[in-house]
């Protein structure tokens, strides 16, 4: 299977539930990887989680536009370590809206590795020069220091606190596409520039 893409440590590539589903029911049967991801993403049994990785599948293939989730694993052992994801975040009904939100879950013996911000600088990567999106936000609850940690070894801006996504209160992050900054400030001092010769 060709990977979505590669890092330095790490492999991200699309779920085989066939092959991934003991992995991942390993992952997401642990309470402290499901802390602060609710109980909708804790999984009963190795079939169940199958299935919710095909669910996934189809969702993405629904969607049809890049975005979806993805196996984290780690090169040195082929060990899935995770998930990381590229998904319009869903509005307080639960409906996408256009805005696209990068997250990440590891499973516990992986923490502290710095696999989150290595999967996450590469998928904003993928975001931006693939997708071509023009913005990527992260959503965090405010007590996930970890996660407040990655956004911030990432760079991502922080904009505070929101419950504008998934019927929660929130704080949301925003990464810019690489030279967005730069085109929007060269726009506003063309028109400061325009404005002073009117004058």
């Amino acid at each position: 299977m060709t990977p979505l893409f590669e890092t330095e440590r790490l492999t991200i590539r699309s779920w085989i539930p066939e092959h991934d589903a003991e992995q991942v029911f390993e992952i997401y049967s642990d309470p402290e990887v499901t802390y602060f991801l609710g109980n909708a993403s804790r999984t009963t049994n190795i079939e169940a989680t199958r299935q919710r990785l095909i669910d996934n599948i189809e969702r993405s293939q629904r969607r049809n536009n890049g975005t979806g989730s993805w196996a984290i694993v780690e090169r040195a052992t082929t060990t899935i370590v995770g998930t990381i994801l590229l998904k319009p975040l869903p509005d307080k009904d639960g409906l996408p809206t256009e805005d696209y939100e990068v997250g990440w879950h590891l499973r516990r013996a992986s923490w502290g590795k710095g696999y989150a911000t290595e999967a996450g600088r590469g998928m904003l990567d993928y975001g931006f020069s693939v997708l071509n999106l023009p913005i990527i936000y992260a959503v965090v609850k405010p007590e996930n220091h970890a996660s407040i940690r990655v956004t911030q070894r990432l760079g991502m801006k922080p904009l505070g606190r929101t419950k504008q996504y998934y019927n929660i209160e929130l704080l949301l992050f925003q990464q810019d596409a690489p030279g967005r900054r730069a085109e929007e400030q060269g726009k506003q001092g063309k028109q400061g520039k325009q404005g002073e010769q009117e004058e």
